[in-house]
């Protein structure tokens, strides 16, 4: 959160009117709301995510290392920009 002054920001809350300190209290229920909100989602898409994970039927694997995992990325962009490049001939 970026606050310059919060003490400042606090003083305007205090000379607002009642009716305006209801709509910001409002305001900021509705802010957290959205958060829980956006973190609920963001959780069951990872669960989702993880169950169809859990679901496939893979064979025990070793974790791969870092270089294995790397050897991986630069393998599947290479496939990715030969076949680009053969799709612009």
């Amino acid at each position: 959160m970026n606050i310059r002054d919060p003490q400042g920001l606090i003083e305007k809350l205090k000379n607002l009117p009642p009716e305006r300190m209801a709509e910001v209290e409002a305001f900021i229920d509705f802010l957290r709301t959205r958060e829980d909100a956006e973190r609920d989602a963001a959780a069951d898409r990872l669960g989702r995510a993880m169950a169809k994970l859990a679901a496939l039927d893979l064979p025990d694997l070793p974790p791969m290392s870092e270089d294995e995992v790397q050897a991986e990325v630069d393998a599947a962009r290479r496939e990715r920009r030969e076949r680009l490049g053969a799709d612009r001939r």
